[in-house]
């Protein structure tokens, strides 16, 4: 889609009470030209949303709108780009804007990416997706068939994909430098939630928030804070520490491992999930959460382990999990460095072993006396210069971002399958090919829960 450029604004609104700010002759505030810059809208203005609103025009794009279903955080945005229309309903925004809108930057917490993402998505708006993409497996798989469908350009948030170090070790992977891989261990330094009782009183909606539109697809419930200041610890809102923390560390192992070739049909077979957790959280996520995925054989590459591991740092080194992937990375599993640095992963060979950080973004062939050649820039992957930036390249018709959703939709399928293991307690089998879990009606369910009436995600 050609990127337009903003010639005139031509007056805003406050509509009714809503606090909704808008266009008023939407359909004549641009007009288009071939090449120019691209028109982005930031839906969700949290943390992370915030960062994107000034990101868009820091690199030379177009703030076209913002929305959040809290008006506050919209005031905060209008404070510093008073002039950009402001919205609580992305419905209401991609309505009024239409063909004014070039992408939509996702943004809001788990359980409304997909939703929010499939509506741009299917009025032919290109899409970057915070990650983890989605709430669970179903909607990634949809996701992923409406990208192709519309034919635009995505990318889940992961800024580790971008980087030289994670394109050249995995090109050097792929070339045979550590041999075959038959076990990998993922971590992240943090624990989940512990199982969290419901609160009882129902306090007044805020009147800055829009419950309804904050629930999206979620089950109707009465409105509590709680929800909306810790989101991340309730199923129903949140793909927990595999969806937040394994969407950045998978990235490295799927793709060294050949994962998705379950998912094209270049492989068949079925993902044993075992979970491995010492308390039932069905509403919330274990503090220790254990989780192996045997993967079968795909192609020339044999089967292999996968392992999860979420817990604090103590906990882990009281299980002996710490100690034991000292012992096989050689070294302190500490980074100096980098997002997150107590957290990563490590792909053990034949050859050596593959040492990143959570991120993927910093790689270690070890031992280091066998891998003295390091750094430089990819030879088959393009050098990009942020993950954003490669997602608005692709946007104008440069080629796909590394981490679009032919890729991050599977692989947030397999680490969300670990959540359903984690939900019924119980070993899963997990057929990509089918889209189906064999062994478990219970889990298959799980696979695609019912969104709230209204709340479907479109085609």
């Amino acid at each position: 889609m050609a990127g337009v450029n903003r010639r005139a604004f031509l007056g805003r609104a406050i509509l009714g009470g809503t606090g909704w700010l808008v266009l008023r002759e939407a359909r004549s505030a641009w007009s288009y030209q071939a090449n120019e810059k691209l028109n982005l809208a930031v839906v969700g203005l949290g943390a992370r949303g915030s960062y994107h609103v000034d990101m868009v025009p820091r690199v030379g794009q177009t703030l076209a709108a913002v929305c959040d279903a809290n008006r506050t955080r919209i005031a905060a945005a209008l404070k510093k780009y008073p002039q950009t229309p402001a919205f609580q309903d992305f419905r209401t925004m991609l309505d009024e804007l239409d063909r004014r809108l070039d992408g939509v930057i996702v943004a809001t917490p788990d359980h409304t990416h997909a939703v929010i993402a499939a509506s741009a998505m299917t009025r032919g708006k290109h899409v970057y997706c915070e990650k983890p993409i989605a709430h669970d497996v179903g909607e990634a798989r949809d996701l992923r068939q409406l990208a192709r469908k519309h034919k635009v350009a995505t990318q889940m948030g992961n800024q580790g994909m971008a980087t030289d170090a994670f394109r050249c070790t995995l090109e050097r992977i792929q070339d045979g430098a550590v041999g075959e891989i038959r076990e990998a261990h993922v971590w992240y330094v943090f624990g989940g939630s512990g199982p969290m009782t419901r609160p009882a009183d129902t306090p007044p909606v805020p009147e800055h928030v829009n419950w309804d539109l904050w629930l999206g697809p979620a089950p109707l419930r009465p409105y509590h804070p709680t929800y909306m200041n810790s989101w991340w610890a309730w199923r129903e809102y949140s793909t927990g520490c595999l969806g937040g923390g394994g969407s950045h560390s998978i990235n490295m192992t799927f793709k060294a491992l050949d994962l998705a070739a379950l998912w094209e049909g270049r492989a068949k077979g079925a993902i044993r999930v075992e979970p491995d957790s010492p308390e039932r959280c069905p509403e919330n996520f274990p503090r220790v959460e254990i989780v192996r995925f045997h993967v079968p054989a795909r192609g020339s590459m044999p089967p292999a382990v996968v392992h999860w591991y979420n817990a604090t740092e103590d906990e882990l080194r009281r299980r002996g999990i710490w100690q034991r992937l000292e012992k096989i990375a050689g070294r302190p599993l500490d980074w100096k460095e980098g997002w997150t640095p107590q957290s990563g992963s490590l792909l053990v060979g034949s050859k050596g072993v593959v040492h990143t950080n959570a991120h993927n973004s910093l790689c270690a062939l070890l031992p280091e006396k066998d891998f003295p050649k390091t750094g430089g820039k990819p030879q088959r992957f393009p050098s990009v210069r942020s993950h954003e930036r490669e997602w608005m390249q692709a946007c104008q018709g440069g080629p796909k971002a590394l981490s679009n959703f032919d890729h991050s939709g599977p692989a947030i399928e397999f680490v969300l399958a670990g959540n359903i293991a984690t939900l019924v307690g119980r070993p899963v089998l997990f057929d990509p090919g089918q889209f189906k879990i064999l062994n478990d009606p219970e889990a298959d369910r799980a696979l695609r829960p019912e969104h709230r009436k209204g709340w479907e995600l479109p085609g």
